[in-house]
């Protein structure tokens, strides 16, 4: 209900939009954008040329490994390349030839189901009654059974079709045989060639594409040729052994259910699991059906819907992260949008192959400037630095996305920890913003209030207070305001007695709420590093109205290496060693310049320093031609 409340209080963006920021060095460009257009293009009209390739690449990349840890042992290169290819064609070709038998084996029991799907389809229109949705869903069941019933009539009841054949001599029987089976024949004999040839000369290619991309960077190239192969190697090997995992009880379960063709089903999910995220609803579609026009009963179905969703449950659950031990670098949009770009341009096949030819992609726009591009929309590593992307939600007054991030944020580190690296950078941020003159009042009043409203949520378990009594003020603007907020919550953390007030309450007429006497130290937060003389002559108003209470300056800054020059944030000097001294020869009995060194110094019980006497200021230069 609060944040329902801080809503409300702020202003409407449409009033005040959020100021540009900056534009990160690696922004897309449209020749990027016209150019990924003409490559997708080129890819969609000769993919006859680029799937072979792309095949070819990713069965190259899965065996490396092995071919390498063989080589390890001694063997000749030519000896093991050979073995390793044959081995692993000789699997697949078994995988298909097991595949087409089962699949001919189905196609001539097909017939026999027909009885059972008419059973069925009137059962659910009496159980429906009128529904529009099981008269639909009969419908569509019954328009199924007539192909099957107009592809493969029913033998001795349907009537035999009578057909004129006109005499073929040899050569037509031979060109219908074998025309169609040439083009699957050569694309696989090509992708063996090719898969061999690349096994063999992978150094020569490794060198070829080191010269083309950059050979005066060596370390870069060799460490998106070493991530790229490690990474679709280790999730082609790891999601076919989890998809293997996960089809061995399917296909068994579904012999054990009474399920034709299990083995059929089994391989088909085998194959089917490497489409992302709809890959195990489309392998239980085929069995389901086949369950319902097995069985006269429901039975079948509700056991192999059971089976779907265990193996599914246990998978996920328990054996994916156990066997994962590396992420594939994709966002989970990206392997979405991914999929359908790839389906797009090479149909089916694109989708098995889209998740680690985007790998590929997305590794070489890590590591290569020109590439950058499908890093930045297709990687799972975040484009902002957490300050920065804190900055962003608070500029827009995104207060339940704020909070949440960083309760996410407090779930791996402390809230000290929170506070000086994130927190506190992004209203520095905020700052630097409002020192340009881009950052207008309305936004920083919302920007506050947002800020305020989730740092007063981010509290910590602490111990009854035995420290000293602090009040932490707001040095001349809201954001500083929120700084002292977030100053006292770490005093507070400390066992200290601390208050947070605004700038507001330094007025003369406003002094005695503060309730300086109960006070032992008072400090001034500042986020502004040039922090102006004026707003720094409190310090000696609050020492004369209570002698001996000990004053002090913080004027925050940010913490090094948080600069990204890639992402487009400026690089922000520390605060100026002038300005500190410039506090301290006011009166200031410190001044720092972190969370953590103020409330060192809050914790001193070091005696307060007198008030300094007033430095008359000096006299200022005339200008040439003016007089006193």
């Amino acid at each position: 209900m609060e944040r329902c409340k801080i809503w409300d209080k702020m202003p409407r963006l449409t009033e005040n939009p959020a100021p540009e920021l900056p534009i990160p060095a690696g922004r897309i460009t449209i020749l990027q954008l016209a150019a990924v257009v003409g490559v997708a293009t080129v890819l969609a009209v000769a993919q006859d040329i680029f799937v072979p390739l792309a095949i070819a690449m990713l069965i190259t990349f899965a065996l490396a490994p092995v071919v390498t840890f063989l080589r390890r042992q001694g063997l000749p290169l030519l000896v093991t390349v050979l073995a390793v290819v044959s081995l692993a064609f000789a699997l697949i070709g078994a995988v298909a030839l097991v595949f087409g038998v089962e699949l001919g084996s189905l196609a001539q029991n097909l017939p026999a189901f027909q009885a059972n799907i008419l059973a069925k389809v009137q059962a659910l229109k009496a159980a429906g009654g009128g529904s529009s949705l099981v008269a639909q869903l009969s419908d569509m069941i019954s328009a199924i059974n007539a192909q099957i019933g107009a592809a493969l009539p029913a033998s001795g009841t349907a009537p035999m079709a009578v057909e004129v054949v006109q005499p073929t001599n040899a050569l037509d029987v031979v060109q219908g045989l074998v025309l169609p089976l040439i083009g699957p024949a050569a694309s696989t004999g090509l992708v063996i060639v090719l898969v061999i040839f690349m096994l063999l000369e992978r150094e020569t290619l490794r060198d070829r594409f080191i010269r083309l991309v950059g050979s005066n960077d060596l370390h870069r190239t060799t460490q998106v040729l070493q991530e790229a192969g490690s990474r679709v190697a280790t999730y082609l090997l790891i999601q076919l052994l989890v998809n293997t995992v996960y089809a061995l009880p399917i296909g068994l379960g579904l012999w054990l259910i009474g399920v034709p063709n299990a083995a059929l089903w089994g391989l088909l999910t085998l194959i089917l699991r490497f489409v992302p995220f709809i890959g195990s609803a489309l392998a239980a579609a085929f069995p389901l059906f086949l369950a319902f026009a097995v069985s006269p009963d429901w039975s079948a179905v509700l056991w192999t819907l059971a089976l779907f969703g265990a193996v599914e449950l246990i998978t996920s659950n328990v054996v994916e992260p156990w066997l994962y031990g590396s992420r594939t670098g994709l966002s989970p949009l990206a392997i979405i949008v991914a999929a359908l770009v790839w389906t797009f341009l090479w149909g089916p096949l694109g989708l098995v192959l889209s998740t680690p030819l985007t790998v590929c992609l997305v590794v070489l726009g890590r590591h290569v400037p020109q590439f950058g591009l499908f890093d930045i929309l297709l990687g799972d590593e975040p484009m902002l630095a957490p300050h920065a992307r804190l900055y962003q939600r608070l500029l827009v007054g995104d207060a339940l996305e704020a909070s949440f991030s960083a309760e996410e944020a407090l779930e791996t580190m402390a809230l000290a920890d929170y506070h000086q690296d994130i927190l506190i950078p992004a209203l520095l941020l905020a700052q630097d913003d409002l020192d340009r003159g881009v950052l207008t009042t309305a936004q920083e009043e919302r920007l506050a209030l947002v800020a305020s409203a989730m740092a007063a949520e981010l509290t910590e378990e602490t111990t009854a207070p035995t420290g000293p009594v602090v009040a932490v003020v707001g040095g001349r603007s809201a954001i500083d305001d929120v700084a002292a907020l977030i100053l006292a919550q770490n005093l507070t953390a400390e066992g200290a007695v601390a208050q947070a007030r605004g700038h507001l309450d330094l007025a003369p007429s406003r002094l005695a709420l503060l309730d300086l006497p109960g006070c032992a130290c008072l400090i001034l937060t500042f986020l502004d590093r040039n922090a102006t003389r004026a707003s720094l002559l409190h310090l000696r108003r609050l020492k004369r109205a209570a002698p001996g209470l000990r004053v002090g300056v913080v004027i925050l800054q940010m913490p090094q290496g948080l600069h990204d020059a890639e992402s487009g944030l400026r690089h922000f000097p520390p605060v100026p060693a002038a300005k500190l001294d410039e506090a301290l020869d006011l009166g200031a009995d410190f001044a720092v310049t972190t969370l953590e060194s103020a409330t060192q110094a809050a914790f001193d019980q070091s005696p307060a320093k007198p008030v300094p006497p007033r430095v008359a200021p000096r006299p200022r230069r005339l200008i040439p031609g003016e007089t006193r």
